[in-house]
């Protein structure tokens, strides 16, 4: 089921490729049929996370290990089992390494020496904290003699992150309906986007999540490059250039930790189980440049520059989805590799005091440029800057509250953020500019938007009873108990709200309030049965998550709290 929703999109992408270019109405359909089945399996996937028969990874690397061995002869797999028994009990001394080398080559000699890794990985794996949290478990080898595995599975963590997207890539279809330039081309772009960015968040094998990772990388930047705006090629560029950049960093230490670690192995689960084994300086240089690779996906300051280009040149549905997912992508690897793998890099001393720094300065900074703009779309580009520091200081506080916020924010700041890219895009239709400066009375003229965008104003806000309340109290709240940084941090950081405040109400007031400037203001029509479609499911998910957040934060917590669990006994 996971890889069907992974990957019918990009099935989807195919059929359409191969369609008429000529007719755009039979290509939009196709691809739509397909993003809305997507969503269906997605929503299957909710249902059935919780369900008996839906088996939990330690489980399934047991059972997988006794498949793996029971076609064996008895005497092979003695040997096998042997091996495994000799080094689970062995010791560092050189005494022990001439017999553990002279026992793989006699694995290499029978031709059971990869055989024995893969069982050996599934035992590691089995160990891993967090492994009792993954469901939907799909395993296969792929390239085996290098440990390279199809792993694709779910927790409570990438789950909401899969439903997203695919009700993300619904509604951008949707939106992008009326798009005539290169129409076939466009929309296969965009399903394999919505493949690369479902991938991200299923996959369990580093390999397959850095193809997942890439695969990310080219659809957007020719959906920017070639329907963007005026400056598209400088922004397509420069955000293929700072991406290419981190991917580099992150392919580093993915080699780094492969041929470091014994096995040599790409599963996350068995990297998880040794990797707190290695010396602290090795995890502090991997940690590095995995925080580089995943820093510049955020965007974290001073990594962030490429952002707001690629959102202002973008299309709406481009940035929609760019804001909602695509920045998640990042925040995602922070919680998924760099802290459960490298607990104690993570809790040191340096890196602690670098992720309060950067969080602080995305949250204030980003909220302080957000007020500072003339472009609309400029100025939410921004406020995501300003949002995403939330993730940064709730994840390191690793506290329960302070990590369960962190990630809450990601999901919320994706539901109001591609809210208001979308409200963004509705007035740029008729009005054909996005100068605050220039607006004014849109509340007169289009009641019915005017009352929608609200809802996605007060949720970026921090209204209570909307969704972007509950995920900054809980970041807040974690803080203020953090255990890795003092309490003033807090302190610091509250500005933020009354600099969000302040632009947002500011933004409201020049859009919706006072008199009508120009003239043609008067003609706009209000919402179209397109866009109701659009926003109405997103301002739903503001509310409800707002007054119900368990119905999220439900399926989150356990996956949570194993990070926490891992990490406490490295604070310092």
């Amino acid at each position: 089921m996971v890889s069907w929703c992974t990957f019918l999109p990009l099935l989807t992408a195919v059929v359409v490729a191969f369609l008429p270019g000529r007719n755009k109405l039979l290509v939009k359909s196709v691809a739509l049929a397909g993003a809305i089945i997507t969503l269906i399996i997605a929503i299957g996937l909710i249902t059935s996370f919780d369900s008996p028969g839906n088996q939990r990874l330690d489980d399934f690397c047991v059972e997988k290990k006794e498949e793996l061995l029971k076609p064996l002869s008895d005497e092979r797999r003695g040997r096998v089992t042997a091996a495994l028994q000799f080094l689970e009990n062995r010791t560092a001394d050189s005494a022990d390494k001439g017999v553990y080398d002279l026992t793989v080559k006699g694995l290499q000699d029978a031709g059971l020496y990869t055989l024995f890794t893969e069982v050996r990985d599934l035992e590691y794996a089995a160990q891993a904290l967090t492994a009792k949290h993954i469901r939907s478990v799909e395993y296969y080898r792929w390239i085996p003699t290098f440990g390279i595995h199809y792993f694709m599975g779910i927790d409570g963590l990438s789950l909401p992150l899969v439903a997203l997207t695919a009700l993300l890539g619904v509604i951008c279809l949707v939106y992008s309906w009326n798009i005539e330039k290169a129409t076939k081309g466009y929309f296969a772009l965009f399903l394999l986007l919505e493949t690369g960015l479902i991938g991200v968040f299923c996959a369990l094998d580093f390999f397959l999540f850095y193809v997942f990772w890439e695969i990310v990388l080219l659809p957007m930047y020719f959906l920017i490059g070639i329907w963007g705006g005026p400056r598209r090629i400088y922004a397509s560029i420069k955000f293929f250039i700072y991406t290419l950049v981190g991917s580099v960093f992150m392919l580093i230490a993915m080699l780094a930790l492969y041929f470091q670690l014994e096995p040599h192995t790409f599963n996350f689960f068995t990297l998880i189980t040794l990797i707190p084994d290695t010396p602290l300086s090795f995890q502090m240089w991997i940690f590095a440049f995995l925080f580089i690779g995943f820093a510049i996906k955020v965007p974290i300051w001073p990594f962030h520059t490429w952002l707001p280009d690629a959102h202002v040149e973008a299309p709406t549905a481009v940035s929609v989805i760019l804001a909602g997912v695509l920045l998640k992508m990042g925040a995602y690897g922070f919680f998924r590799i760099s802290f459960p793998m490298m607990p104690a890099a993570a809790m040191s001393t340096t890196f602690v005091t670098l992720f309060v720094a950067l969080g602080l300065i995305n949250m204030i900074y980003g909220a302080l440029c957000a007020m500072a703009q003339k472009d609309f779309k400029s100025l939410v580009a921004y406020s995501s800057i300003s949002h995403m520091g939330y993730v940064l200081l709730g994840l390191v506080a690793i506290t329960n509250a302070g990590v369960q916020g962190a990630a809450l924010q990601m999901f919320n700041h994706g539901v109001s953020s591609a809210m208001l890219f979308l409200i963004v895009g509705v007035v740029y239709e008729r009005a054909h500019h996005r100068n605050l400066g220039e607006f004014g009375g849109l509340g007169l003229q289009m009641p019915y938007y005017t009352a929608i965008a609200m809802v996605g104003f007060f949720a970026s806000l921090g209204l209570p009873g909307l969704n972007g309340f509950i995920s900054e109290v809980f970041v807040f709240l974690g803080a203020y108990q953090a255990p890795t940084f003092d309490k003033w941090v807090v302190f610091a950081a509250i500005p933020t709200v009354v600099l969000t405040a302040a632009y947002i109400l500011w933004t409201i007031q020049r859009v919706f309030f006072g008199p009508i400037r120009q003239e043609k203001y008067k003609s706009f029509p209000d919402l179209s049965g397109r866009e109701w479609f659009c926003l109405v499911p997103l301002a739903v998910l503001c509310i409800v998550v707002g007054i119900f957040p368990m119905t999220v934060l439900g399926y989150m917590d356990e996956s949570l709290n194993a990070i926490v669990e891992i990490c406490r006994p490295h604070v310092r």
